[in-house]
């Protein structure tokens, strides 16, 4: 299933939708996070396409996103320089996803500070070795490229890093591509886990850096954290570089333990 043929039945005009041939989509019986994130995202700026650029957004997974969905937008508050956007997604008379949407324009800059390098540089992504490769959830099997971008394998410290980037981009523009692309990688706190289990996102928050990020051959560096673990439950840092190191997103997560 195409990028197009996952973000094109969403209308403008919000209200039920139904996605065909979702298979290669799916992280156990849900929409992949990602997925779903970008179908809220993109039923809002086709809602109101006359919004600044997107800033920062929460994304609350709330529940298995099923084929058959509604789609409900509006504007929580738009003022002179910032408009606030929930949208959501439910599915059989229950909210599966709510996202609220944070878009701003630019204004002369009272501060400036550039983020961090990043640090461990792990080198370029063309000369990484490939990973995972007919492995892990339909999902990255049939949509991603992974790469890694660490040496360490197995149980460590609680960081996953890998290169990643999406096989068909055609039509996307490079936002839209960060919320598909923010969520793809497991916790770092798989490799704290005593014992396989299962994972679940609950939700996730992220600031862009970047209004129009961009990279070279659709490679981003992705990096998942856990800044804490217990009770079956990890707190996680996301961030996203491109090829040449600049950071692009910054994000955090809570993600479920189980097993």
């Amino acid at each position: 299933m195409s990028i197009a043929s996952l973000i094109d039945p969403i209308p403008a005009e919000g209200g039920h939708v139904r996605f065909d041939n979702l298979d290669h989509w799916l992280q156990g019986r849900t929409l992949y996070g990602g997925a779903s994130a970008l179908v809220a995202y993109t039923a809002a700026i086709r809602a109101f396409p006359d919004l600044p650029p997107l800033r920062a957004a929460q994304v609350a997974f709330v529940a298995p996103t099923a084929p058959e969905a509604e789609l409900r937008r509006e504007i929580v508050r738009q003022g002179r320089n910032v408009a606030q956007v929930r949208s959501e997604i439910w599915c059989e008379g229950k909210c599966t996803l709510t996202a609220f949407w944070l878009f701003g324009t630019s204004r002369e800059a009272n501060a400036h500070h550039p983020a961090a390098p990043v640090a461990d540089w792990p080198g370029s992504p063309e000369e990484a070795e490939p990973a995972m490769a007919g492995k892990g959830p339909a999902f990255i099997q049939h949509n991603f490229e992974i790469r890694r971008a660490q040496d360490v394998r197995g149980p460590g410290d609680p960081v996953v890093r890998r290169w990643a980037r999406l096989n068909d981009r055609e039509g996307l523009d490079a936002v839209s591509e960060l919320i598909l692309l923010g969520d793809v990688l497991p916790p770092g706190a798989m490799r704290a886990m005593k014992r396989q289990g299962p994972i679940s996102s609950i939700n996730w928050s992220f600031n862009l850096l970047e209004t129009q990020p961009a990279t070279r051959d659709g490679w981003w560096l992705s990096e998942n954290a856990s800044q804490h673990a217990d009770g079956g439950y990890s707190s996680e840092r996301l961030r996203l570089w491109n090829a040449d190191g600049k950071q692009v997103l910054d994000g955090m997560q809570s993600v479920a333990i189980f097993g």
